[in-house]
């Protein structure tokens, strides 16, 4: 089985230029993000449990007073032969002088706030709308 993996970085810990890494503006860090990963539906919707998550961790760490130098999320999962996915794992490196007890509550806030990763274990319906024509 394949495994689609994404790394979304911003601050100290932005990813280093390649072919396969995209820079976007971002409202929490001067320097912006820097997503690196493949343009496929499989990558994208990893794309979105990584970014997600990278931005609501500056989002809870500004809210409760912490400061964030680098956040780095790497996020990956694969499918079956049916393409369901089999589960998204994702794993966070923060650049940031915090104490564990600081670190602890702000990753567990985090992880129950993000709102795709709540999306998606949930289960979320997608449908298509046909145009008036169809």
């Amino acid at each position: 089985m394949e495994t689609y993996t994404v790394v979304c970085a911003a601050g100290t810990l932005r990813a280093v230029d390649d072919a396969g890494t995209v820079h976007f503006p971002h409202r929490w860090t001067d320097g912006g993000v820097e997503v690196s990963t493949a343009f496929t539906g499989a990558h994208l919707l990893h794309t979105a449990v990584a970014g997600c998550v990278l931005n609501d961790l500056y989002r809870e760490a500004s809210a409760l007073g912490l400061l964030l130098a680098g956040v780095r999320v790497t996020a990956q999962g694969g499918f079956d032969e049916a393409w369901a996915s089999t589960g998204i794992e994702y794993r966070v490196e923060l650049d940031a002088a915090l104490d564990p007890r600081a670190l602890a509550r702000l990753l567990r806030r985090v992880d129950e706030f993000a709102e795709i990763p709540r999306a998606i274990r949930t289960g979320a319906r997608v449908t298509r709308v046909p145009e008036r024509d169809q």
